[in-house]
This record gives structure tokens, sequence and C-alpha cells, in this order.
């Protein structure tokens, strides 16, 4: 797979991500598949941060480890990043008389790496311009050194800033007109290789994963949205709020996760599709509240953005290490559902599901994103808007229908599937108790040995039968005749089996770099499969079980500590993978860094 990279860094409040932004989406325009990956430091300003953008002419949702291009906003970048240029890259920065170690010397040389000196604060003297247009000038040295052409720059800038007037424009195009200029004369400034553009991209959006997952809310037919401000949740708290005025939806910035998590839940209550998004510390306050919805039966969707922990942890990294608390947080034993999304395409697709199934079976479900997909920039290609349906399962609506039902309808502990009737309070039909002490059918109180027994087995029938429609986990592998990967669903697809030497596994945002690394020179000619879980709690197994037989060699790859999804494998069906890739340093994987860790177990 034929891709560049670049890496803007600097301090925060430094425009790091303006320029980062506008590259990103100029790209996109250009015709490539671009993916933009941020880190920075848990501070509103100063701190450490960098954006890279990754750019293919071919689908990629990952990073690589190294970059074509650097650039350093200040003297940090040059100490801290120097090692992230490939040999022959090439490394800008603007710290006047900056004066490298002997020992970075001796890298830069041994490496081939073409440092270039801007001269930022000169040239905005010469012209005059704000020190803010040094901005546009580190994007216009970008811009000339990804080979792209002076008028497309200008024409994204005039888009941007046209409703500032002429003379904000013209200053922008003379900052782009002077760069150009003083990077013609610089010796080495030579544009980088870039891939074959792909007109496929042009039209796609350029988008976050939240922005992703706020889609999928909004098609869900989502009429509430609860939250608290938490990295990584606040961007999709902050996107639906940006969105309310077109979407109607009702937004409660709550004053804390507890008041957000009943906001939702009484939303749902009342029949009216309602979420909440918060991060590992907001989601233990909610878990009270969790449970309190597996007793009462009420559909309740959470999304659990992820970094790492414990405590505050490192706030603004990534991290999957919340998969066991989404299965096994709150106190007594109640069914619910977890999934995760992995990109910005099932970011979209599975929400609807989320809702459906929360509301068809009347349970808590926790749909598991994290940090690097949250903030994550994606290529994506427009969604099919009418795929997706509501289902809202056995809720009774028809006046007929609840004219005849009984109170004890409610919690009926015979029904064969565990679910019972549901209809919302104050509508034409007898009343019943909603509350969270151990209830009869009809909800009233009762502490009966054999009542007990009884609630509890109709509650939990519902995840035998919610597990069995659950779809099965997703086989990706490299298709040398097609030269792509195909998703292989069949579960008897004995040719494909046979032929699998290296089955990895794997759920969330490891998906990307796998995905990318199965399609990359080292490994697409291998016989290596990936079996992906969306659907985490409770966990299907048969297909996992069935290919552990034919595969030579098993690895889990996850973001977090432990192997989690390895060790409810193993829980399950007692097989798991006996080699593992973990990564739990805040960073994702990166696609080379993943294809390298691959090789040396196989």
């Amino acid at each position: 797979m034929s891709r560049s990279s670049l890496k803007i860094t600097g301090a925060q409040g430094q425009g790091v991500n303006s320029v980062g932004e506008i590259c990103g989406k100029g790209l996109k325009r250009t015709g490539y598949c671009v993916f933009g990956y941020r880190e920075y430091m848990s501070l509103i300003r100063g701190g450490h941060s960098s954006y890279q953008i990754d750019i293919s002419s071919n689908k990629i949702e990952s990073s690589e480890s190294r970059v074509d291009i650097l650039v350093n906003f200040n003297h940090h970048g040059l100490k801290d990043n120097l090692r992230d240029v490939k040999d022959g890259g090439i490394l800008i920065h603007q710290t006047p008389m900056w004066k490298f170690s002997d020992e970075d010397a001796s890298w830069i040389n041994e490496h081939a790496i073409n440092v270039i000196y801007l001269p930022v604060e000169e040239i905005l003297k010469e012209l005059n311009a704000p020190i803010i247009l040094g901005n546009i000038l580190v994007t216009a040295t970008l811009w000339k050194l990804l080979g792209q052409s002076e008028d497309s720059l200008k024409e994204m800038v005039k888009e941007q800033f046209g409703h500032k007037g002429d003379k904000v424009i013209d200053i922008n195009f003379s900052c782009i007109e002077r760069i150009n200029k003083f990077m013609d004369e610089v010796e080495g400034a030579t544009p980088i290789s870039m891939p074959e553009t792909n007109n496929k991209w042009k039209e796609c959006m350029f988008l976050t994963g939240s922005q992703a997952i706020g889609l999928g809310i909004i098609h869900s037919g989502c009429r509430v949205f609860a939250g608290y401000p938490m990295t990584p949740s606040s961007p999709l708290l902050a996107y639906i709020a940006d969105t309310q005025n077109e979407t109607g939806i009702i937004v409660k910035q709550a004053e804390d996760e507890i008041t957000a998590v009943q906001m939702m839940s009484g939303a749902m209550l009342m029949g009216t599709r309602a979420i909440t998004t918060t991060s590992g510390g907001g989601f233990d306050l909610m878990t009270e509240t969790v449970s309190l919805n597996g007793i009462l039966e009420n559909p309740a969707v959470i999304v659990l953005a992820q970094r790492p922990g414990p405590s505050t942890g490192l706030p603004t990294w990534t991290a999957q290490g919340d998969l066991l608390l989404a299965v096994n947080s709150a106190h007594g034993e109640f069914p619910r559902l977890v999934m995760s999304v992995s990109n910005s395409q099932d970011a979209f697709d599975l929400m609807p599901e989320a809702f459906n199934l929360a509301e068809e079976f009347q349970i808590p479900v926790i749909v598991l994103n994290d940090k690097h997909i949250a903030e994550g920039l994606f290529t994506q290609e427009s969604y099919d808007q009418k795929k997706a349906e509501i289902r809202r399962g056995k809720l009774v609506t028809d006046k007929k229908e609840l004219s005849i039902l009984k109170a004890e309808d409610r919690y009926d502990p015979t029904v064969k599937d565990g679910v019972s009737k549901r209809w919302l309070p104050g509508t034409q039909a007898v009343t019943f108790c909603s509350q969270g002490d151990e209830h009869n059918a009809d909800g009233s109180v009762d502490e009966s040995a054999k009542n007990a027994t009884e609630q509890m087995d109709k509650r939990m029938r519902k995840m035998v039968v919610l597990r069995n429609v659950l779809p099965e986990p997703q086989l990706f592998k490299y298709d040398v005749d097609l030269k792509a990967l195909n998703e292989k669903c069949k579960m008897k697809n004995e040719k494909l089996e046979s032929e699998l030497d290296v089955l990895l596994i794997g759920w969330g945002s490891t998906k990307g770099a796998v995905l990318d690394s199965l399609s990359s020179d080292q490994l697409k000619d291998k016989s290596i499969g990936y079996l992906h879980w969306d659907y985490l709690w409770p966990l299907k197994t048969e297909r996992f079980e069935e290919l552990v037989k034919k595969a030579k060699k098993v690895i889990c790859v996850e973001g977090n500590k432990q192997g989690q999804l390895n060790m409810l494998l193993k829980q399950e069906c007692g097989k798991c993978a006996e080699s593992k890739i973990l990564k739990y340093d805040g960073r994702p994987f990166f696609t080379d860094e993943l294809t390298n860790f691959i090789l040396s177990l196989i």
C-alpha cells in the first residue's frame, strides 16, 4: 500500500490543529484517502501536541509511526519528534539559531534528513502581517512540499476567510505567494513522492469518529441527549449540541454524570429515544443507574468513550481498557448488551441497532468508543440513510390493545423470551409499578424466594435470545487475486479456513491498524485472517471455535494490558489466543509497528 504522511507539532494553542485540518481537508478534495490522528496533553494551553495526517489512494484508517514531513512550531518537536522522520524525509522548524546535539546531528546525517529552517517571524515582518498568519505560512510550506497547487490553497483560504473581506484575503494570498518564492530558493525543498489520486475520495466526507457517532444517533430517531463533559466523550456532546437547531434534539449538559444518566433513563421510560455519553470515571458514577435500568427492564443507551486509567490516568490519550468494566459493571446480575464501534462507518451503522436492541430486549446497551476513534479524522463515503430501521419491540401503542392490558403483563415471569409487554406511563392503560426493589409481575414489592427466582430467570432469559440474534464476528482476509481485503461471513467456508495459517482477533479501534497491516506488502501474500467483534457481550464464540481448529497460530491484538477480549473468550468457551500483541501506553497501534509485531510472531 502506497502512503505518505506528515506531522505538525507544537504547543497547544499555537495552531497545530488548524494547519492539520486545512491540509487534511485539502488533500481529501484533491483525491486522497486521508486519516488524521491527534496527540495532546491534558492542558488547555501549552504542553506538547501533534497532528498527523496519513495519505493514500487506498482506504486507510490508521497512522504510521514515522512520517515523510515533520513540521515543528517550537523546539520541543525538534527534541521529542526528530526520530519520527523517515529516512530521507524533511524536517521543518522555525526556531532561530537552533543547534542540534552531536548525537542528533549524527542521526540526521546518517538518515539523510533534509532540515529546513522557516523564518516565519521575518517573513511576517516583511509583509507587515499579524503573527496569527504564521499558520498560513506553515500551511503553504506543507502544501508546496506535498506537491499541491498554489491556486487550490488560495481557494480553500478564500472559502474559509472570504466573509472577512478582501483585505484579509489579500494578506493571506501574499503570505502564500511569499512562502512559495522562499521555498523555490531553498536547497533540497523538493516535493515528496505522493500516492496516485483517486477521484472517488473527492466527494467523501472528512469527519471525526464523534461526528460519525453523532450522525448515527440522529439517524436513530434519538430525541434527548444528556451528558456531562469528560474527555474523550466531550466531542460527541459538543457535536450534538452544535446541531440541535437543525435536528430538534433536546440537549442537556447536566451538573454531573449521575444526573445525565438518570435524565436519559427517565426519557426512555416515557418512550423517548435518549442517550448519554461519558468516559471511564463518569461511567463509574453511572453504574447504579445502569443496574436500576436492569431491574426496571427499561431501555438505556450509553456511549462509553475509553481512555487510559486507573483514576484520571492519561485523560487525553487512548485505550481499550474498559471492556471488562462494561461487561461486569453495576451490582447484581442482569442482562445487558456491550458493543463497540471501530471506525466512522460502523459508528454510524451501529447506533440505530443500539437503540433497536435496547428497546426490543428492554435492557441497557453500552456502546464502547475510545479517544482514537472519537477524535480521529476519517475519509468517509456517503452513508446509506435508507438501510436503518426503527424497531421498538413489544412497545404497545394500539388503543385497543392498551385497553385490555393487565398490570401483571408488565413483568410477567412466564414469557418465554423474557421480554414482557411494555407501555408508557400516561397512556390509556392500566398502571403498574416501576421501582428498584425486587417486584412481582405488576411491579409491586415482593421479596419471596419464589418470586425472586422467577424474576431473575425471566430477565436472564433475554441473554439467551439476544445472543442468538446477534451477528457473528466478521472475518477479514486479503485476497491476492482481487488485491483487496474481503470479508468472509459464511461459517462453512472450508477453503478459506483450511488455508488460514494465522488468525488475528480483536475489537474496536485496533481494526483500522490490523486491516491496513494485512494490506501491506509484508503481509498481503501471507495466509492471515482477522476476526473482529462488534458485539462483545453476550459474546458469540462459535465461529472463533471453528477457526481456532484450522488456524496454526492465534494472536489477540488489543489496546490494553490484560487482553480483555481474550479473557472473555477463555471464560466463555475455554479457548483463547496463545499469543498476544498488547499496547497500553496511551497510543494507538501504528500500522508499520503492528506489521512488525505480527511478523515477529509468525
